[in-house]
């Protein structure tokens, strides 16, 4: 059976033929009845940190009337990858632009808990803390592993965000496309827990074992602080918990049934065409949980917002001030 889906691509109608493949958890505790429960608590059941962040405002002082833009990065990542994005859309849209560290990346705090409730969660109490006024919600942007927490953050609080951007992920579980990450994680616990190496070099060699792609190498090295004279190179992320969280399969995992949690606001997917992420059979997947969707393609990977950011400026911004318009 074919199921046929219209979304909007570049302004003009696509009509994209998916299977009726069907996606799910990675393993029966991502569906009982305590871990859905838990996904969905927003009565403070789940501990939350204060979340490091950026802030990106234009020249003019920006309208208090439209809403700030609020940046998630991905797996590996932190509030520095969309920087230079942000500063140039506060100026393009008028308005103040954030972007966050989740919790255990970048600068914001640790904690052994590291799933899409909590980050969800994490979000969810930063907004509150900012105190935006009903007239200027949010619009959540997130790409990869921050894709889905704001996805969750959606169906959690559906009151909360005013639109989200999914950048390249979809609500669905992926049974092998972290096997990757988990690699990594072991080699740079070799590097910096057994070997304690206190070249950077040395460090980079080790993942170069399993990652051939300098500029991957080069982000992961995002995440480990430099030796000082002679001291051992640490890992700015706790590598014991995002470890346990790749092999788990929390990580590749979407706790949440489309049967009990829907948004209706306006949802923006953008894909990478020559990534895997968002394959064309999980589109009925996104419009279950997301119906008010459109999606836009990227001629480019998985790293979607550094290999294009002028295309995906372009239509984020698009997205934005035409449906502004329409409210």
């Amino acid at each position: 059976m074919y199921a046929m889906l219209r979304s909007v691509t570049n302004g003009y109608a696509r009509l994209f033929s998916t299977s009726s493949r069907k996606f799910g958890p990675a393993s029966k505790s991502f569906t009982d009845g305590a871990y859905l429960g838990d996904s969905l608590a927003v009565d403070g059941s789940i501990e939350t940190v204060e979340l490091s962040y950026d802030k990106y405002s234009p020249t003019n002082e920006p309208s208090s009337f439209k809403s700030p833009l609020v940046f998630l990065h991905g797996l590996f990542g932190s509030r520095k990858n969309t920087r230079t994005v942000a500063k140039k859309l506060s100026t393009r849209l008028d308005r103040d632009v954030y972007c966050l560290d989740l919790r255990n990346f970048g600068t914001s705090p640790h904690h052994p808990r590291l799933d899409y409730p909590s980050f969800a969660a994490d979000i969810e109490n930063w907004v509150g803390l900012q105190k935006f006024p009903e007239s200027a919600k949010p619009i959540l942007i997130g790409h990869s592993m921050g894709a889905k927490a704001v996805m969750a953050v959606a169906l959690r609080r559906p009151d909360l965000p005013k639109f989200i951007c999914s950048v390249d992920n979809s609500p669905i579980t992926y049974p092998t496309l972290d096997l990757s990450f988990g690699k990594y994680v072991n080699q740079l616990r070799l590097a910096i827990e057994k070997y304690k190496y206190t070249n950077i070099k040395d460090v980079d060699a080790k993942l170069a074992e399993v990652e051939p792609n300098q500029y991957i190498r080069q982000f992961l090295l995002t995440n480990v602080n430099k030796g000082q004279r002679h001291g051992h190179i640490t890992s700015k992320v706790p590598l014991d918990i995002v470890g346990n969280a790749i092999t788990k399969g929390v990580v590749a995992s979407w706790p949440y049934d489309s049967n009990i949690s829907r948004w209706t606001g306006p949802a923006l997917f953008i894909r990478g065409t020559e990534s895997k992420y968002i394959p064309d059979d999980a589109i009925p997947e996104i419009a279950k949980y997301f119906p008010d969707f459109e999606l836009r393609d990227i001629n480019c990977g998985h790293w979607v917002i550094s290999e294009k950011p002028n295309e995906f400026m372009d239509i984020l911004s698009e997205f934005i001030e035409r449906r502004e318009d329409e409210l």
